[in-house]
């Protein structure tokens, strides 16, 4: 809810830049001057993330840092935050805590509507991102891959912001066609964001990117008075002059553009259905003038993000709209981890071409729904600009573009990269079981990671009967619960985290000294040289850190990881004695801030059976001591745990080799 402002991003750091990280900090800017892509290479716990946050500050541009997984946009973020406290730094993913995209299986003549659940805070943050990026340029937006996929029109998000000025001629009505407009609902009995509400003269508004009120007080045809209320005591905490208050969708279109708009997909509507069958054309003319009536009656429909071309003035296939337009065209790009992130870039557009062309063919959708999309790689890099890629293994696509890599592969904390061990398959549960002990009885904590989900599931329900404190992680489990699961590792509550690829890279745990790496021999995508050089970096954080490959054959990928490993702990050895530092574990505040996880999908099996025994024993005591409205809750709660107890074990039945 401000205005723009110059760029000026400072850097607040209590560390010292080591000679390492100014070194890579002053030829990364040099060469800055004379080309626009650069690859960092830096290894793990080198503080890759403090020099892109010098290099930001060197620069002085509006920054997309895109980050491969959610859990590792989540941990950038919350560094960044800490390095740049008086600018903007904001957070941007998929918003979707389940997503079922609508899709057609012409085989099966079956049918699959849209369906989702919108993660509300995950949505606030998004919003929160676009307003920050129109509104100033020191801000820094970390985000996902899912910022290529289509987005409103930058233009329009702007055009639609109204600004609100004590003494400025506004009515009441005025104001609320202006957020009704805006995709502003009118609720006067629950105000949440993107909702206001009406008294009187008074007009209380929650900004979809903000958790406090702003009341609007209007005098006659004038605003008298704007005040920032605090959403649940509504004391007044700030007041003010003028504020520009952005839409509460990300998607929306002006008035005038909406009669051009349905006239455009009525002359398309119109060309295709002389093309379909008898059938299809009349699905297609049925589904298609519902719609037109919704947005012609509301403003908008369902799906109405299939339309986007026609609203936003493109030709067929143009690229869409996405985050990056919406910052200026001098801003850096830095992509973490890019060896993962950019394979993501180049396969988003073919899944989503395959799934539509489906719907567009059997009549469900007009072709122009194709445009709503992600960018093709080829658009992508087109709209790149000036790039830092930045990983510890960088691929032949990112050295092709920026030559030989700026090299950071020195740790400021002396911490050398870890102990790599090969031990046989054979026995080796009672060994995992017996290393794992001792690194838990030293302090520190265990990942273990395995190639599938169900082997995964199998080894955490073992490793609880045996005695140990277990969780596991995998793709099913929502995007902030992985972010507590890793809090809650970090901070004890427990002490070994099973998991796949979720485990190899960007997870900063300084309390993770041992690591297993089961089936370490089967060459593949989760075992080749590069997954295997990052998982073993996730150990580099730690004084105690070591590695063990399970494998009875060394394999070339297990040969070239332990010889680069081996390389890089002699380099480190060599540069703490040069400069005298002595290897300490990195010592790493954890929030304090607690999650509920929800469900029950990172717990064992036998987690879940002894949290029945223990809620059934508490459900019974409740209820003796007449205590009804504990024991129905427990009562609940326990009908939950069974229900889902039950589901694993159908799941396993058939599904034996997941």
């Amino acid at each position: 809810m401000q205005g723009s402002r110059k760029v000026q991003f400072e850097l607040v750091s209590p560390y010292k830049i080591s000679p390492g990280q100014q070194t890579a900090i002053d030829q990364l800017e040099e060469n800055f001057k004379t080309k626009d892509k650069q690859t960092l290479l830096g290894i793990t716990g080198s503080g890759k993330t403090f020099v892109m946050a010098n290099i930001i500050s060197r620069l002085q541009k509006p920054t997309l840092i895109l980050a491969h997984n959610k859990i590792l946009a989540a941990q950038l973020y919350g560094e960044l935050k800490e390095l740049f406290p008086h600018n903007r730094v904001e957070f941007f993913i998929s918003f979707y805590d389940y997503y079922q995209p609508e899709s057609y299986l012409p085989a099966q003549d079956m049918y699959i509507e849209k369906d989702s659940t919108v993660n509300d805070e995950i949505e606030k943050m998004r919003m929160h991102a676009v307003s920050s990026l129109v509104s100033r340029n020191d801000t820094i937006i970390v985000a996902s891959i899912s910022c290529i996929y289509s987005l409103g029109n930058p233009d329009d998000f702007r055009t639609m912001a109204i600004q609100l000025e004590t003494g400025a001629r506004m009515s009441r009505t005025q104001l609320i066609h202006s957020l009704v407009d805006m995709q502003y609902e009118r609720n006067d009995q629950v105000l949440e964001p993107g909702r206001f509400r009406v008294r009187g003269d008074t007009v209380d508004i929650v900004p979809s990117y903000e958790n406090d009120i702003l009341r609007v007080e209007i005098a006659g045809s004038t605003i008298s008075k704007i005040k920032e209320v605090h959403r649940i005591t509504g004391d007044v905490q700030n007041t003010l002059d003028s504020l520009t208050l952005y839409p509460a969708r990300q998607y929306v279109v002006p008035e005038e553009k909406h009669a051009l708009a349905i006239e455009h997909i009525q002359q398309e509507l119109e060309q295709r259905l002389t093309m379909l069958p008898p059938l299809e054309a009349q699905r297609l003319k049925q589904r298609t003038n519902y719609d037109l009536e919704m947005i012609r009656e509301v403003g908008f429909c369902s799906g109405m993000e299939n339309y986007s071309r026609h609203f936003d003035g493109r030709r067929s296939g143009e690229p869409p709209f996405t985050l990056i337009d919406y910052f200026p065209k001098d801003f850096l790009l830095i992509i973490d981890e890019s060896h993962q992130t950019i394979p993501q870039a180049r396969g988003m557009y073919n899944g989503d071409y395959s799934r539509k062309k489906s719907l567009v063919d059997f009549g469900f959708r007009l072709p122009s729904a194709l445009d709503n999309r992600p960018l093709q790689f080829n658009e992508f890099e087109r709209k790149m600009g000036r790039v830092l890629f930045v990983s510890a293994t960088p691929a032949d696509y990112e050295l092709g573009k920026s030559g030989l890599p700026v090299e950071l592969i020195t740790r400021p904390t002396g911490l050398l990269d870890p102990e790599v061990e090969m031990h046989s398959i054979e026995g080796q549960m009672q060994h995992l079981m017996a290393e794992a002990k001792k690194t838990i009885e030293r302090g520190d904590r265990v990942l273990i990671t395995t190639l599938t989900k169900r082997m995964a599931e199998d080894l955490a329900d073992y490793l609880v009967k045996e005695g140990f404190r277990v969780r596991y992680m995998h793709s099913e489990i929502e995007s902030l619960d992985r972010i507590e699961l890793v809090r809650q590792l970090r901070i004890g509550e427990f002490d070994i985290l099973v998991g796949i690829n979720l485990l190899r890279e960007g997870l900063d745990i300084p309390e993770v000294a041992t690591i297993f790496i089961l089936d370490a021999d089967k060459e593949g995508f989760l075992r080749d040289a590069r997954s295997l050089i990052q998982t073993i970096g996730r150990a580099a954080r730690n004084v105690n850190g070591k590695v063990i490959l399970y494998a009875d054959i060394q394999t070339q990928s297990i040969k070239r990881a332990m010889e680069l490993t081996y390389y890089r702990r002699s380099f480190q050895k060599r540069y703490n004695q040069q400069y005298g530092i002595i290897p300490k574990t990195i010592i790493k505040a954890v929030t304090l801030k607690e999650s509920v996880i929800k469900g029950t999908k990172h717990l064992a099996k036998s987690d879940i059976q002894r949290q029945i025994v223990e809620l059934d024993a508490k459900m019974r005591e409740a209820a003796e001591k007449l205590e009804f409205e504990k024991a129905i809750a427990l009562r609940d709660a326990l009908v939950e745990l069974q229900k889902s107890l039950a589901h694993k074990l159908e799941k396993e039945a058939s599904d034996p080799e997941i």
